[in-house]
């Protein structure tokens, strides 16, 4: 029989080998067998029951110890930039243990309150320090919700805003942290159970103020998808610690006359431009033009607070009464802004074009510059359609006609190209002095506009040649080809719009345009453009190029803004690295971690395109609020099995007529063709089909807007009754609850027996779809 091992021989075990610690490998290290197991179970409960133990899934540990493999809960990051993580599964006394993530170059992003499963490895024993390398994600903190507080006599429940959401939350009499009955909060959840009446608990964390506020507005689209909105004390320190950056090391470029060209309204100035006619024999009729950018690099430094916290908030998000800035105002609206007569930091490109347009040579300058003049979109355009203003006057044959010049050399270029050429109306909320909506307005396109947009393309690709070329690493902006499943819905919406969209071979943007260029002028042209955004994939970022389809580019990078986008501070400091133009250029850990920043910067993006866009539903709905009962025409911009959705006219703003409101018939719904199909009438409703609705109800607070069919492509629709859900009860039943015979099954209101109306309605929608297959036949054939 096998001698015993002590206690403390067994627990020197375990500590030097903490993944061999079930009862069996420690009878196995100790050649422990039969009846002695007995005992060396006793020995192990005498360990447990004293504390030295801790069992765990038929395993024992050193309880004041972490498990090799645990579950973490990451932090924000520190000062340094380091990551720390939470033990999860810790329960010993003392000091908890402090855990430092060490992530490899293929490691995905990492957030505060992610939880992940990792490998942990003791660095100090004594100091119960641990290093933890990444084995998966496994979820984040606990979930986060938005919603209008309504106290009760025990605590209280959360309706949450969201239009998606059913479920209200309760809170338990001590989490409701304050707050007052009607007051917007933001709360998590409580526990992973929900509560006897099957409603999950949540923590109010934060109380946001009176809902109807104007400024809720934009509040709640922040707080909702966890934009973060204040800046800690040590950002905005080092953000003011700044001075405007010199000469020394940068290319003169003040005696240029770079002006910028910006929305009204704009507080910052991150770009200006400049073009001249080429004077080189060789290049007659060409441009030389100039695009300068703020020198952002030269202020953010990699690994600095001004830079973990960019990059945390990945980018700007606009909304129609503030602006959640990537960088502090002392730097966003200052240092970083090419403000007019004040000398700046810029990173300059001068790109020489042909007659036609092309592109044929550029070269990149780290400069200083002094914009002449801070100029909007529409005294430009006024200025070049013969009615300057004082301070467009003086600048109108030097500097603002060359600019058109080369422009239009530029948009033979583009026509040649044929990238994607969307004409969607952009529809501006505008705001009084309150914060309520005072007018939703179209927003002018003007050739001014188009100008800017063709010059900072041209710079962008520039950049990405230019790091290509020098074997930099970069962030592309990628746009891959629709899928194929979007393009036969695509092609089903021009269809049933007496359009075509080309099939059988290699899908390119001019075989789009030629859909959008058939469709300018009709009715239906902002759903047919609404209908191709749609089977357009999103645009992302990535350290490997796809090419940018939408664009018709190969090459294309995000160069042009950094002040607003993470992505073009990247860009940048790959620019200064790639020229040598200092030791502010990109960081080890820039390169290492590219694909992650890359993951990470494009969700911000998507979050701040969710939260502006909910936002924009909540002022469109608060500024039909006072109209209910109002009529308005509007088009089909969306079907579903439980409605339709419709774009009025007047505004903008998209509603909902649920099935319920569409009349007195049940509707078939085809996912496939994308339409409903009335079961009496046979009546189809497709995407782009004229409509009148009424509006029926309004909730701001969510962006809710419900609507009713009043007309249906010019036919007056036969107003709802109060019915049982669509599909049941449709039929008559005889005492005997058999179907047929005298005072057998009969649809009500119909003429007939219910079989033969059935068969009516089947053959009357098996005509309509044979109809419409002649009808694809006869238009691919033209």
């Amino acid at each position: 029989m096998s001698k015993l091992p002590s206690k403390a021989e067994i627990l020197d075990w375990i500590m030097a080998h903490p993944t061999q610690t079930a009862k069996r490998d420690i009878a196995k290290a100790f050649g422990i067998k039969g009846a002695a197991r007995i005992d060396l179970k006793r020995i192990l409960k005498e360990l447990e029951a004293e504390g030295h133990l801790e069992k765990r899934h038929k395993t024992y540990r050193d309880p004041d110890r972490l498990p090799p493999v645990s579950v973490l809960q990451v932090k924000a990051p520190d000062e340094n930039g380091d990551l720390f993580a939470q033990p999860l599964e810790w329960h010993g006394e003392g000091v908890e243990p402090i855990v430092l993530l060490v992530l490899r170059a293929s490691d995905p992003a990492l957030g505060e309150g992610d939880r992940i499963l990792a490998k942990l490895q003791v660095v100090h024993e004594a100091d119960h320090n641990y290093e933890a390398r990444l084995i998966r994600k496994i979820g984040v903190s606990p979930r986060k919700i938005v919603g209008i507080f309504r106290k009760g006599p025990e605590g209280g429940r959360i309706v949450p805003i969201d239009k998606g959401a059913d479920k209200e939350w309760l809170v338990a009499p001590d989490a409701m942290g304050g707050a007052k009955d009607g007051e917007l909060v933001e709360a998590e959840q409580a526990g992973p159970r929900a509560s006897r009446m099957g409603l999950p608990k949540a923590r109010i964390v934060m109380r946001l103020g009176d809902p109807s506020e104007p400024k809720a507005v934009s509040l709640i689209a922040i707080h909702q998808h966890g934009i973060p909105d204040d800046f800690p004390p040590k950002v905005l320190e080092e953000a003011d610690r700044m001075k405007p950056a010199g000469l020394k090391g940068r290319t003169d470029l003040r005696e240029l006359p770079l002006v910028t060209i910006d929305p009204a309204d704009a507080r910052d100035h991150d770009d200006a431009c400049f073009a001249e006619a080429d004077e080189d024999p060789k290049n007659p009729g060409g441009h030389v033009i100039w695009v300068a950018i703020a020198d952002v690099a030269h202020y953010v430094l990699p690994g600095s607070q001004l830079d973990r916290e960019a990059k945390k908030r990945g980018n700007s998000s606009y909304f129609p009464d503030r602006v959640v800035p990537m960088l502090p105002d002392r730097l966003s609206g200052d240092l970083c802004s090419l403000h007019e007569g004040v000398p700046r930091a810029c990173i300059a490109v001068r790109m020489v074009i042909d007659s036609e347009g092309n592109k044929r040579s550029h070269e990149f300058i780290r400069g200083l510059m002094r914009s002449p003049a801070s100029l909007n979109y529409a005294e430009v355009q006024a200025a070049m359609d013969g009615q300057p203003n004082d301070r467009t006057g003086p600048l109108l044959e030097d500097v603002i006609r060359p600019l058109y010049d080369a422009y239009y050399a530029l948009r033979a270029a583009r026509d040649r190209r044929q990238p994607l050429d969307l004409e969607l109306p952009e529809r501006k909320i505008v705001l009084g002095e309150d914060g309520t909506v005072t007018s939703v307005n179209f927003v002018d396109r003007l050739d001014a506009h188009k100008l800017i947009e063709e010059f900072m393309i041209l710079a962008n690709v520039a950049a990405a040649e230019t790091l290509i070329a020098k074997r930099t690493p970069l962030l592309f902006r990628v746009h891959e080809e629709p899928p194929v499943e979007k393009l036969d819905a695509l092609r089903e919406t021009a269809l049933a719009a007496g359009l075509t969209l080309a099939k059988g071979q290699v899908l390119k943007t001019s075989h789009l345009n030629k859909l959008l260029h058939d469709a300018a002028g009709r009715e239906d042209a902002e759903l047919i453009n609404l209908a191709t955004l749609r089977s357009m994939t999103q645009a992302y970022y990535n350290p490997e190029n796809f090419g940018h389809f939408g664009l018709a580019l190969r090459n294309y990078a995000h160069f042009t803004s950094p002040i607003r986008r993470y992505s073009d501070l990247i860009v940048h400091r790959g620019l200064i690295t790639a020229h040598g133009w200092g030791d502010d250029g990109l960081s080890q850990e820039d390169i290492e971690r590219l694909q992650q920043t890359a993951e990470h910067i494009s969700d911000t993006e998507r979050r701040s395109m969710l939260a502006e866009r909910d936002t924009t539903d909540r002022y469109l709905a608060s500024y039909l609020s006072e109209r209910v009962g109002a009529e308005f025409g509007g088009r089909i911009s969306g079907i579903a099995k439980f409605g339709v959705f419709v774009k009025l006219d007047e505004s903008g703003a998209d509603g909902l007529v649920p099935i319920r409101n569409l009349g007195n018939e049940f509707f078939h719904f085809d996912r496939d063709a994308g339409t409903l199909m009335g079961a009496d009438t046979g009546t189809l409703i497709t995407l782009g089909q004229r409509v009148r609705v009424k509006l029926v109800d309004v909730t701001p607070v969510t962006g809710g807007i419900g609507l009713e069919l009043l007309e249906l492509a010019g036919e007056a629709v036969e107003a709802p009754r109060h019915r049982k859900p669509s599909g049941y009860g449709r039929f008559k039943k005889t005492a005997g609850g058999k179907p047929g015979g005298k005072g057998g099954p009969k649809r009500k209101g119909a003429k007939g027996k219910g079989p033969a109306r059935r068969k009516d309605v089947q053959a009357r929608a098996k005509d309509a779809k044979t109809a419409r297959k002649v009808s694809r036949t006869r238009k691919a054939d033209r």
